[in-house]
């Protein structure tokens, strides 16, 4: 019995606005909401049957490169059980250094890794990395896919912040520490409730090292808004987190609504959806290589 639904979705209805704005006014507060979330689950929530090269593209088919970008708090390490998977099953992979400065910056960022890979792209964000990915395939056409794993997928002009406040029930925004830095503010998530907000269904020292070694947002890109979004002209699949409390559930399933994308739901799945269910993201993202190539 499989813990992943497929999802069709229902419009939803009028979103609320609640979110605090005066999060950004950061000049004046030690400390200000924070942005992930969790749910206890089994680690082990669906098994998927490895495709083989044969199987899926044909054995002398190239693979398309499987490019990674992580969200705030996180680095590419968290991608690991993911990229083990994906390269078993014959995908390069590579798992790009976020910078986590700035929208615009991170994604031309990705942008230039794109430009040094020959031959077709899959491209997957997490959380932030899901706003990052939406800007940087522009002008990409040897991406094929984009596919979101609890994540943002902003349309044009909107920022991570605003899709928080359509839609309540994040727990990050009051978990966040801020520290200086030369020439603005970072936000991290506070030690003691990274597990609950952010990884619920890792195992607790795992998590622990995921906190201790967490990179941080700079608080400007959190609220900086996104360019025309890729996914109006690549085509997309999403990995809802059923359980998240970083990004609420019913805000992962609206973007996803909006984008067009295929869409799996994971039961009581934490925003560190791709640590705690590496077999089902492995899969989506292989679903999406299989259905571009």
């Amino acid at each position: 019995m499989t813990d992943i639904e497929p999802v069709r979705f229902r419009q939803a209805g009028q979103p609320r606005r609640k979110l605090l704005r005066s999060a950004l006014a950061i000049g004046t507060l030690p400390v200000i909401p924070a942005l992930s979330a969790a749910t206890p689950a089994g680690t082990a929530s669906a098994t998927h049957t490895a495709t083989t090269t044969a199987a899926s593209n044909g054995p002398s088919a190239p693979r398309p490169t499987v490019v990674l970008v992580h969200g705030a708090f996180a680095d590419s390490s968290s991608w690991g059980a993911v990229m083990s998977r994906l390269e078993r099953r014959g995908y390069p992979v590579i798992g790009v250094a976020n910078p986590l400065r700035g929208l615009a910056g991170d994604a031309a960022y990705v942008s230039s890794v794109l430009d040094t890979i020959p031959g077709p792209v899959i491209l997957a964000g997490h959380s932030y990395g899901g706003a990052v990915i939406t800007n940087a395939a522009a002008g990409h056409p040897h991406v094929k896919a984009l596919v979101y794993v609890a994540a943002f997928a902003p349309d044009e002009g909107e920022s991570a912040l605003a899709i928080l406040g359509q839609y309540p029930g994040s727990q990050l925004p009051p978990v966040l520490t801020v520290r200086p830095f030369p020439g603005g503010q970072d936000a991290y998530v506070n030690p003691a409730d990274f597990r609950q907000v952010f990884a619920a269904d890792v195992p607790a020292r795992e998590a622990r090292l995921m906190a201790a070694g967490q990179r941080p947002l700079a608080l400007a890109a959190f609220a900086e808004p996104s360019g025309a979004p890729a996914w109006k002209s690549i085509p997309s699949w999403f990995l809802v987190a059923g359980a998240d409390r970083a990004i609420p559930p019913a805000a992962e399933r609206a973007m996803a609504l909006r984008a067009g994308s295929r869409t799996e739901v994971i039961r009581g799945a934490s925003h560190a959806v791709m640590v705690s269910h590496p077999d089902a993201t492995a899969h989506l993202i292989e679903a999406a290589a299989r259905a571009t190539s």
